[in-house]
């Protein structure tokens, strides 16, 4: 079967494994289904831009085109920097995307992708946002009430603990089990600056989270549609947003959004 449509992050369901789900056009293809199988995926050298469509040569933050990133909420700083949120105050390059996105309950977290990180999502996110960073194993360890604040409170804990995924031992697997979330829960309470200790919550629950992966690789070879056209292969798994393959391949969904793709299995 051949699927043409252009390419958006995967949807997840939070199942043993998780459930992964790809929509190439008016498609939803079940990718677990195809684990185990040949497949190949050929870029059909298109771009268009995942906020308003337009083509665009390049991709910029992971799908959009140079207008878009320029001016689209979903590309300010505070992405990537959630301390520098302005919501609160009334500023947003979007204040109804803000409304609905920055200014609701962030969760804090700590989790398990190949060592321990700290990390902060919009508590809608949750579990999604672990599931995209391919995290093992997570907990909750402090709600707080729009995201600036979150993101402070990440940038305190920063100073004792990793905020980045090590992405090769993740998907290599080699993640670090002998640590103890709890524990580590309790350390950063004892860290952070006394204002932040107010929205640390008592919930120790432990959320352990399984992929459909039926081998690991021993290394791994990043593939980008930006230096080949196309990547075959048998399917072996699939963690966080990339597609695990044959012989240590691994090609990220999430980093090729809006390019026009054939899917042929």
């Amino acid at each position: 079967m051949k699927i043409r449509g252009s390419l958006h992050k995967m949807t997840t369901e939070f199942n043993n494994p998780v459930d992964y789900y790809l929509v190439l056009g008016d498609q939803k293809i079940h990718m677990n289904d195809l684990i185990g199988q040949h497949i190949s995926i050929t870029y059909l050298n298109e771009i268009n831009c995942i906020r308003c469509g337009r083509k665009t040569n390049k991709s910029f933050h992971q799908g959009y085109c140079f207008p878009c990133f320029r001016t689209a909420p979903e590309t300010d700083n505070c992405i990537l920097r959630p301390e520098m949120c302005r919501a609160h105050e009334g500023i947003s390059r979007d204040m109804e995307w803000s409304k609905d996105h920055c200014l609701q309950d962030h969760i804090v977290y700590l989790a398990i992708s190949s060592g321990l990180k700290v990390g902060v999502t919009r508590l809608a996110q949750v579990p999604v946002r672990w599931i995209d960073q391919g995290a093992c194993y997570a907990i909750k360890i402090a709600r707080v009430p729009n995201r600036n604040t979150a993101g402070l409170l990440e940038v305190n804990l920063k100073k004792h603990f990793a905020d980045k995924t090590n992405w090769r031992n993740m998907l290599t697997n080699k993640i670090d089990d002998e640590v103890n979330l709890p524990e580590q829960k309790i350390r950063a309470k004892e860290l952070v600056k006394k204002e932040f200790v107010k929205y640390f919550i008592e919930d120790d629950e432990i959320i352990e989270i399984n992929y459909p992966v039926l081998e690991y690789p021993e290394k791994v070879n990043s593939f980008s549609f930006d230096k080949e056209n196309s990547v075959r292969g048998k399917l072996m798994g699939i963690k966080g947003q990339y597609l695990i393959f044959d012989e240590g391949r691994v090609l990220n969904i999430r980093k090729h959004n809006g390019y026009s793709v054939e899917l042929e299995y």
